[in-house]
C-alpha cells in the first residue's frame, strides 16, 4: 500500500506550533508510522499486537 492511499493522522496531544510529532495508519495487518514535518520520507509499520504492547508500555511510564 502506498502513503497516499493511507489515511494519516496526529495524536489530539500535537501541538499547532510545528512541534516534534509522527502521524500514524492503520492497516488490516499493521499500524504505519511516519515523521509529521517529513511526510516524503518513508513509513514504517509494525504490526497491530506490538504496537499494541508499545502504546500499553507508554500508557504505564
Amino acid at each position: 500500500m502506498s502513503t497516499s492511499e493511507l489515511t494519516w493522522f496526529k495524536s489530539s496531544y500535537s501541538g499547532t506550533q510545528g512541534d516534534d510529532c509522527v502521524e500514524v495508519a492503520l492497516t488490516e495487518q499493521a499500524i504505519c508510522v511516519r515523521d509529521s514535518k517529513d511526510v516524503a520520507r518513508p513509513h514504517f509499520a509494525v504490526g497491530r499486537e506490538e504496537w499494541a504492547r508499545f502504546v500499553g508500555f507508554v500508557a504505564e511510564a
